[in-house]
C-alpha cells in the first residue's frame, strides 16, 4: 500500500492497517490515518484515479465503483436514509443527482465525494454506537447542502 498509493499521493504521515492475528489486513475496516491524507485518497477518487497530473490507477476503476451495487438488494438492508443507494467495493453509493459516493466507518468517518460540485469531505467521527442510520439524517442533508452552495458559487 505504501509504494503503490500512500507515495504516490505525497502521504504526509504513515498510515496504519488492523490486521489478525496470523498478519492479514483487515481490508474491511480498521484504517487509521490522518484527515489531510484521508482528503487525497478523496481527491484521487474524485479525480477518478489520477493525483497531481500523475495516474495512480485506471479511470475505469472509478467508473465501475461509480456504477454501484444492485439498488434492489441493497433496499432489502433497510438504509432508510440512503433510499435508492447501493454499495460496491467498499464504498456507499447514494444515486443522487449529483453521483455523490463515499467511504464509510461505523462511527461516523466519512469521505464524502461529490463530482457535481467537485467537493471532498473528510470526516473524522466517534459516535459512540455503530449506527450510522442515527448520523444520517443530519449528516447526508448537510453534505449536499455544502454542495450546493459550491456549485452557486462557480
Amino acid at each position: 500500500m505504501s509504494e503503490l498509493l500512500w507515495q504516490k499521493i505525497g502521504a504526509e504521515q504513515d498510515a496504519y492497517m488492523t490486521i489478525d492475528s496470523k498478519g492479514t489486513p483487515f481490508a474491511g475496516g480498521g484504517l487509521s490515518a490522518s484527515l489531510r491524507d484521508l482528503g487525497r485518497i478523496g481527491q484521487l477518487m474524485l479525480n477518478e484515479g489520477e493525483f497531481n497530473n500523475s495516474r495512480i490507477f485506471p479511470k475505469s476503476v472509478v467508473k465501475n465503483i461509480k456504477q454501484g451495487g444492485d439498488k434492489q438488494v441493497f433496499s432489502k438492508a433497510g438504509y432508510k436514509s440512503l433510499s435508492g443507494g447501493s454499495y460496491r467495493s467498499m464504498w456507499w453509493m447514494l444515486h443522487n443527482e449529483h453521483e455523490a459516493f463515499a467511504a464509510r466507518g461505523v462511527h461516523g468517518q466519512t469521505i464524502y465525494i461529490d463530482p457535481t460540485a467537485n467537493m471532498v469531505i473528510v470526516r473524522f467521527a466517534s459516535y459512540p454506537t455503530a449506527k450510522n442510520a442515527q448520523i444520517d439524517p443530519t449528516s447526508l442533508p448537510a453534505y449536499q447542502a455544502l454542495a450546493e452552495y459550491l456549485i452557486k458559487q462557480k
